[in-house]
């Protein structure tokens, strides 16, 4: 009985260490790819020449919160999108990232005309409608944020985004809960 103590001590300690190995190892090599592809990209000061390899570029950008780079990037790669007609979910994902970097920067009245757009191109986009609804609770159009979330709802009942915002929204501004 007295050595099952200790053994179980060390035990522990090996998997609490082990775990901790994983968790650092995954984020070094999260890390080093995004390093690798913005230096793919810098070594030769030449940005890609589609619409997918920018996107690809500012996604990286805004992993590393480079927004302003990421933005410069994100319109260059809607214009190539409809230059080159891309199908209409990249063209929305192009215009949702593009929103994601104004609203970053607090820039919510633009933000919210690029979600817009995003949903013209895919109206059923959930993280679109997520972040819409965000930009107008910034906007302090809490009501239109409500219908927005209640619309993510419907389209993803188990959005936990949606549900967390709205029940912030509620106990925020005493919106009335709908259904």
């Amino acid at each position: 009985m007295d050595s099952v103590l200790p053994q179980a001590y060390l035990i522990g300690l090996i998997v609490l260490l082990a775990g901790a190995a994983v968790v650092v190892a995954r984020q070094i090599l999260r890390v080093r790819r995004d390093e690798l592809a913005l230096s793919r990209y810098d070594s030769d000061g030449k940005k890609p020449g589609d619409a997918a390899g920018l996107y690809e570029l500012a996604s990286v950008q805004l992993r590393k919160r480079l927004y302003g780079q990421a933005l410069d990037n994100l319109k260059l790669a809607a214009k190539r999108a409809e230059a080159e007609g891309e199908p209409a979910e990249a063209r929305a994902v192009i215009q949702n990232a593009l929103g994601f970097s104004l609203a970053a920067q607090s820039n919510y009245k633009t933000a919210v005309k690029h979600y817009r757009l995003a949903l013209e191109a895919k109206p059923n986009y959930p993280v679109a409608l997520n972040n819409l609804a965000f930009a107008l609770e910034k906007q302090q159009k809490l009501e239109e944020a409500q219908a927005t979330y209640e619309k993510v709802l419907s389209l993803d009942a188990a959005n936990k985004t949606a549900k967390k915002r709205l029940k912030l929204l509620e106990r925020k501004g005493g919106l009335n809960e709908a259904a």
